[in-house]
C-alpha cells in the first residue's frame, strides 16, 4: 500500500502516546504518503504529540476541546486557512470517568453518561459537521474507533459499550447524509489493544489475554494492522466502502464461546 495517500491531506484526532490506536494510524498514512496535521487536548498530551508529529513531517497541532463549539470552530478555520481542503479526518477521541469502568452499568451516573456520550459520540458529529464543507469538491473520508462492546456485553465496559453503540449508530446516519456529497464514514473496530485508553477499565489485562488466547488468529490486533485498515479506507481502494464497522481484532468476533483448551 505504498504512497496509496501520497497527494492526500488529513486531520489526526486523538493521539495520547505512540501506544495510541491514533498514532498507528498516522504513522501507517504518513508512511503511504499522506501529510497531516493532529489535534490535543491540553499542553501535556500536546508536548508528548510534538516529536510524534514531527516524525512524521507535520508542523500543524492545534488544541482542541471537542465538547467547546467555538475551541472546534477555531481549529477548522486554522486548518482550511492552512489547506483549503482535506481528504479525511480519524476520530480516536473516547472518554467516561475510570471510576466508573469497573463493576455494574447499573451505578452508572447521569453526570458520566451525558458526558461520555458527549465526548465518545457526540464528538464524531460536530466534527464531521465542519469537516465536510472542506470535502465537498473532490470528497473525502471520516473515519472512526470502536469495540465490539457496543453490541455485546464486556465486563466493567459499563457506559463505554452504549456509548460505541451510538457512536456506530451515527457513523451510519453519517454515511447516509454525506454519500451524495462523495464522503465515506467508516469505524473501524480493533479488539483490546494495550493503550493508555484501555488500561482504563477495570480488568483490562484479561480481556486482553483471553482474547488473544481464544481469537481464530490466536492474536490481538497491531497498531499496523489497525493503520493498514486506515490506509484503505482512506486511499481510492476504499470507494465504495462507507457505512461499516470493519473489525480488526483476529476474528474474535465471530466466536460463540472460547476455544475448546479454554474452556
Amino acid at each position: 500500500m505504498s504512497e496509496v495517500l501520497t497527494g492526500k491531506r488529513g486531520l489526526i484526532m486523538g493521539v495520547a502516546n505512540d501506544r495510541s490506536i491514533a498514532w498507528g494510524i498516522a504513522k501507517a498514512m504518513a508512511e503511504a504518503g499522506a501529510e497531516l496535521a493532529f489535534t490535543y487536548q491540553g499542553e501535556a498530551f500536546g508536548k508528548r504529540l510534538e516529536p510524534l508529529a514531527q516524525s512524521v513531517h507535520s508542523d500543524f497541532m492545534v488544541d482542541v476541546d471537542v465538547t467547546n463549539d467555538a475551541s472546534l470552530d477555531a481549529a477548522f478555520e486554522q486548518l482550511s486557512a492552512r489547506w483549503g481542503s482535506i481528504d479525511f479526518v480519524v476520530h480516536a477521541i473516547a472518554y467516561s470517568d475510570k471510576t466508573e469502568l469497573t463493576g455494574r452499568f447499573l451505578d452508572t451516573s447521569r453526570e458520566n453518561f451525558k458526558n461520555s456520550m458527549d465526548i465518545s459520540a457526540y464528538s464524531f458529529v460536530e466534527v464531521a459537521r465542519r469537516a465536510y464543507p472542506m470535502m465537498k469538491e473532490n470528497g473525502g473520508t471520516l473515519l472512526t474507533l470502536t469495540y465490539q462492546g457496543s453490541n455485546r456485553v464486556v465486563p466493567n465496559y459499563n457506559v463505554m459499550g452504549v456509548a460505541k453503540a451510538a457512536l456506530e449508530s451515527a457513523t451510519r446516519y453519517l454515511a447516509n447524509d454525506l454519500g451524495p456529497e462523495g464522503i465515506r464514514v467508516n469505524a473501524i473496530s480493533p479488539g483490546p489493544m494495550k493503550t493508555l485508553a484501555g488500561a482504563a477499565i477495570g480488568g483490562a489485562r484479561k480481556t486482553f489475554k483471553h482474547t488473544d488466547q481464544n481469537a481464530p488468529m490466536r492474536s490481538n490486533a497491531t497498531l499496523e494492522a489497525v493503520g493498514g485498515t486506515a490506509v484503505y479506507l482512506a486511499s481510492d481502494a476504499g470507494a465504495c466502502t462507507t457505512g461499516e464497522i470493519i473489525r480488526v481484532d483476529g476474528g474474535f468476533h465471530v466466536l460463540g464461546m472460547p476455544q475448546q483448551d479454554n474452556l
